[in-house]
């Protein structure tokens, strides 16, 4: 009877053991299924918001185009007669232009009256059908998939009328058309504008008509310019879909008009992006399945060992299997094998708690990670949204000043536009650089040779302020760091203490940068008989965004980024006051010995 016993329970463990197996592989199935479809789902909603962002891109630049234009129908090169300084007109736009392959003139028949490449053959060419539709609508256009007049290269033109002398019209009519200037876009160039958007790897966007032709590409431009590929002109919000695409690669597809040429782009995102986003969980299921099949397997081992003491050993089995880790209670053991197993059993819940408390800690290291990055993203990308209307701006500044007509006042205003324009280009480097510290590999450096790189930049500043320079050289042990790095910071604390001396008139102004060894660190430091800084703002100076300095003069990234550099090597960024009432800023980096 004991025997029967025994047998029938190492049945029920196999049968417990196969249903729990096939259930966790049902339940795993499932959850596969359902997370491939949630992560198809992210992959539209990323072409979607990828295809807007390529939208505005694009139609950021076009609205650029029709600002040139807007200066240059009205420029007196471009009126008859035409001279010489059309073409050099042209030129100089071109060079600020760099998706442009060529503005031309056009006279109302349609003959080529100037153009913007120097030397280009401009002798009479055959009749364009969108110079009729501007000279009789008197309205800009764009044009289809065209060969360029002098370039001979696939381009989009998008075409300007040049109106002449603004007589009073009759109802309905526009003043006359005395030419045509024509933008023609360098559609290979486009694949540029595109590569600035982060794309996932083999992704794609394509630029069309609303037939279908492809007129500009992400990738593989020159191959499929011109060819056809199936597109479903979007209504208000993006269109959805998935197919193959025509590079044959399956793809998922989120469309988008773009108002202004009458086209379509286009976003592909590979199918496979799918199943590479479910790999993680495929593996995370494939551990925990084997981990499962383990523990199922042992615990039909340790039951037939066990069977003869099942009565002993049940009521601890079933707190465990309750959730209840705390040390078990059990009897005196019968044998030696029995004794190990309760040991076995002791050691088991205390592995589970502490499991439980590392995974906790790792949870919370992992959402302090993700969200670190999200910043980082954050502010990489402020950066780069505004550096693109930035580069339109100084554009368009650098094209007003060139004109003739401009007064001494519009000039000075047109400069303090640049000037400002340039402070806040340097805002945006910071900050890129502080979501960026590493430009490029470390290496063993002397400190010695950025001292000196450092005080050529300066120099001249510092002579020019009237503030003596001391250089003190303790040391010559190295540092493995990047020497563009460590010369930035050594930068940002000389000018900061040239600042703090001239904001304080402090006369004689000195400045004193030392090199010596601490310990096993190599520390450099850059005194200054400035007022110092105050015990309030000491607990903040290396926070980022916050200055001392005047609106306008600083933007508190300087000591933050330092900050992040010297940390980034192991080092370590301070401050202290000195004998002379000034501020002493340094930093520590671990020597090669």
């Amino acid at each position: 009877m004991t025997i029967l016993s025994r047998q029938s329970i190492q049945r029920q463990v196999l049968v417990s053991t196969g249903v729990l197996l096939l259930l966790f592989a049902l339940g795993a199935g499932w959850s596969v299924n359902r997370t491939r479809l949630e992560r198809r789902a992210e992959v539209h909603a990323e072409a979607a918001s990828i295809v807007a962002t390529s939208v505005a891109y694009l139609d950021r630049y076009l609205r650029g185009v029709d600002a040139t234009a807007a200066v240059l129908v009205r420029h007196p090169a471009v009126v008859p007669p035409i001279t010489a300084e059309c073409s050099r007109l042209f030129a100089d736009v071109m060079r600020d232009q760099p998706l442009i392959l060529d503005v031309v003139l056009r006279a109302p028949d349609g003959r080529l009256r100037c153009s913007g490449l120097q030397g280009g053959d401009i002798s009479p060419g055959a009749m364009d059908r969108h110079v009729d539709e501007v000279v009789s609508s008197g309205h800009s256009l764009v044009s289809g998939l065209t060969i360029g007049s002098v370039t001979h290269r696939p381009t989009v033109v998008i075409a300007f009328p040049v109106e002449g002398d603004r007589i009073p019209q009759p109802a309905g009519s526009h003043p006359p058309v005395v030419g045509v200037i024509d933008f023609e876009i360098n559609l290979l160039g486009l694949q540029r504008l595109f590569t600035a958007i982060p794309l996932p790897d083999g992704s794609v966007i394509t630029l069309t008509d609303r037939r279908g032709l492809v007129l500009a590409r992400s990738r593989d431009a020159d191959r499929f310019i011109g060819t056809t590929m199936e597109v479903s002109p979007p209504d208000a919000a993006p269109r959805m879909s998935a197919g193959v695409d025509i590079d044959g690669v399956d793809r998922l597809f989120a469309s988008a008009a773009v108002d202004r040429g009458g086209w379509v782009m286009t976003v592909g995102i590979p199918g496979s992006a799918v199943e590479a986003r479910l790999w993680r969980l495929r593996r995370r299921i494939l551990v925990v399945f084997i981990a499962v099949s383990v523990s199922c397997l042992f615990s039909w081992w340790i039951g037939r060992r066990l069977s003869r003491q099942l009565e002993d050993l049940r009521a601890a089995s079933d707190r465990i299997a309750q959730g209840d880790l705390s040390p078990p209670v059990l009897a005196s053991p019968l044998n030696q094998e029995l004794g190990a197993l309760q040991d076995a059993f002791v050691t088991m819940a205390g592995n589970l708690r502490r499991t439980r408390e590392t995974l906790e800690s790792l949870q919370r290291q992992v959402v302090r990670q993700e969200r670190l990055a999200a910043v980082g993203v954050l502010v990489s990308g402020v950066a780069h949204e505004l550096n693109n209307p930035l580069q339109a701006i100084l554009g368009s500044a650098q094209l007003l000043e060139r004109r003739p007509d401009m007064s001494s006042d519009a000039l000075t205003e047109i400069g303090f536009i640049k000037t400002q324009s340039a402070r806040t280009r340097e805002i945006i480097r910071n900050l890129s650089r502080f979501t960026s510290q590493h430009s490029g590999p470390p290496s063993a450096l002397d400190l010695h040779d950025v001292i000196a790189a450092a005080i050529q930049l300066r120099r001249a500043n510092l002579d020019e302020a009237e503030i003596s320079l001391e250089v003190e050289i303790r040391s010559t042990r190295q540092v493995l760091a990047n020497f563009t790095e460590l010369e930035q910071v050594v930068l940002i604390f000389v000018i900061n203490a040239q600042q703090a001396i001239q904001a304080a008139d402090q006369r004689p102004g000195r400045l004193v940068i030392r090199l010596l060894d601490v310990g096993k660190h190599v520390r450099l430091e850059v005194i200054d008989n400035g007022p110092g800084v105050s015990s309030n703002d000491e607990p903040k100076l290396f926070q980022p965004f916050f200055t001392t300095k005047p609106v306008g003069q600083g933007t508190g990234l300087g000591l933050s980024v330092s900050y992040g550099i010297v940390e980034a090597y192991g080092g370590t960024v301070g401050y202290q006051g000195n004998e002379s009432g000034g501020a002493t800023f340094f930093f520590e980096l671990p020597a090669l010995d």
